[in-house]
């Protein structure tokens, strides 16, 4: 069993019971413990979790990060921002992508009083719900497992499509960006199918809003050199628009004023 794999199985027990032990950990993933003790240290440094004596326990952070309701209502103004400036990068006629994030949904909200015609290829259920009354913009939601608590489809299921589809643009946002880590997120599951999505779309647009900066998730979905564009809502951390730029990611500042 790989490391994320372990680790989303961690994930899932610290979700059901808040408080884990090495021991019970050993015996349901069938792994030794010291190698389930480096697990625990690097996912407590990437925020997921507390060490305790003999175990780990649930961060109330991730718990609540993990609900989109409360992730919606995050920096509300800020991805309404971006997603204003997002939009200015649309023409008819385009097939693009929007994964399930808050973010994404924002974006929908704006492209739902549009004049535009787009095909629009998504795993958010909300993110389709929101669109499909628009008399010019035909939806095409993946198929996959609704995820628990959430009003996303993840899963292989929905990768099949992907192939016999050309997406112009993706947008998509994240748990967290890093340079080194790039876009990352906390489902290995969901994960699996943005790899999936990352790989069919012709161009990657990353939306993140300042809190997303320079923090780490559970695993990558996109590498920073696969990335052509950030929209932010304010400056990057030090050094980052440099070495993006090394890295011919483009970096676009959304600003209310501008829009």
């Amino acid at each position: 069993m790989f490391a994320p794999e372990r680790r989303q199985i961690i994930l899932d027990q610290l979700t059901e019971h808040k408080r884990v032990t090495i021991k019970e950990l050993s015996r349901a993933i069938k792994v030794s413990e010291a190698t389930l003790r480096t697990d625990l240290t690097k996912m407590e440094d990437d925020g997921l979790l507390k060490r305790t004596h003999g175990g780990a326990m649930l961060v109330e952070q991730s718990d609540n990060e993990t609900s989109f309701s409360t992730r919606e209502q995050k920096n509300k103004f800020e991805k309404s921002t971006i997603a204003k400036q997002a939009a200015k990068l649309l023409s008819n006629g385009q097939c693009i992508m929007l994964d399930a994030s808050s973010t994404a949904l924002e974006l929908a909200r704006v492209l739902k009083d549009m004049p535009i015609r787009l095909t629009v290829v998504t795993s958010g259920i909300n993110t389709a719900l929101e669109l499909h009354n628009h008399p010019d913009i035909t939806v095409i939601l993946l198929g996959g497992i609704v995820k628990k608590g959430s009003y996303s489809v993840e899963g292989n299921l929905g990768a099949s499509i992907l192939s016999q589809i050309h997406i112009d643009i993706m947008f998509t946002s994240a748990n967290g960006f890093t340079i080194t880590s790039g876009l990352t997120d906390f489902s290995m599951y969901e994960v699996e199918l943005k790899k999936s999505m990352v790989t069919a779309s012709k161009k990657i647009v990353a939306l993140l809003d300042h809190t997303k900066m320079n923090k780490n998730s559970f695993a990558s979905f996109a590498t920073t050199s696969q990335i052509d564009m950030i929209i932010t809502d304010n400056s990057m951390p030090e050094g980052y628009k440099e070495q993006l730029i090394d890295l011919d990611v483009e970096v676009l500042i959304a600003s209310p004023n501008k829009l």
